[in-house]
């Protein structure tokens, strides 16, 4: 089953994909480009990974001060930091290096606490596709990644569908790719995770309850590079769906130049 939330004439609806776009909960039919795309889900925590593929850690060796992980690198995010599909997520104009990250995300989908391994898949309620943005000028080391550059408004951009996990066999077994302008500039495969989904879940529950509706962005592979004002990105996981968003400058909100050191 695949699920969106919408607003359209001045409600929030639950959504179901159309032949023709998408289908509302009380049967309308509209086009994708009538309804404003909201995050599929509405959830409470929101726990990122970092350097969790295995070519992205090569990728990034440079700015690297160690070579190895002991345990998963996990930072939390704000749900104000989330963008739908389709919506425009700002740059700042002093920024130098602002790229994307397509990422699987995987919603819980029952509360979860000391859930062991062998047991961990059972309590995924879903998957979607993010594209969680990184200003890297703002980056002061790999195993902290301060807020400016992690938990920007509107620089978490998830959906459109939520597709249930019966509808996913493997959640390992899936292609990743991100274009820009049309070009491709990012290409990977979640089976080069270096944690996989039942090992997150387990060392999350072992210290913090999972709820219902929380969400794991569980990292992204090589191939970032920069995006400016007017690019269009594209990230798709196969099985999953297509996520599209624009890039935007500060006059689009309205709002002064932020300064390179914010």
């Amino acid at each position: 089953m695949r699920t969106a939330r919408v607003a359209y004439a001045g409600a929030v609806h639950w959504a179901y994909p159309h032949e023709r776009g998408l289908r509302l909960a009380d049967g309308r039919v509209l086009a994708d480009d009538q309804v404003v795309w909201l995050p599929p889900v509405q959830p409470g925590t929101i726990l990122a990974l970092g350097l969790n593929y295995r070519d992205h850690v090569k990728e990034l060796s440079a700015e690297l001060s160690q070579t190895s992980q002991e345990e998963p690198l996990v930072f939390l995010k704000t749900p104000s930091s989330l963008l739908g599909h389709r919506g425009q997520t700002r740059r700042p104009q002093a920024t130098h290096f602002m790229h994307y990250e397509c990422e699987l995300a995987v919603v819980i989908g029952r509360e979860a606490r000391g859930v062991p391994r062998a047991q961990a898949m059972q309590y995924v309620g879903g998957y979607t596709v993010c594209n969680d943005y990184a200003i890297r000028d703002l980056l002061e080391n790999w195993y902290r990644p301060n807020l400016p550059v992690k938990n920007r408004d509107g620089g978490t951009v998830l959906g459109p569908w939520l597709v249930s996990a019966d509808e996913v066999p493997d959640p390992h077994a899936l292609r990743l790719s991100t274009t820009v302008n049309g070009e491709l500039r990012q290409r990977g495969h979640t089976g080069d995770m270096v944690y996989r989904i039942d090992e997150l879940i387990e060392y999350l529950s072992a210290f913090m309850t999972l709820h219902s509706g929380d969400v794991i962005l569980t990292g992204t592979p090589e191939g970032v590079t920069p995006v400016n004002d007017g690019d269009e990105v594209v990230c798709e996981i196969e099985g999953i769906g297509r996520l599209h968003n624009t890039i935007v400058g500060d006059a689009a909100f309205g709002l002064p130049t932020e300064p390179a050191d914010a």
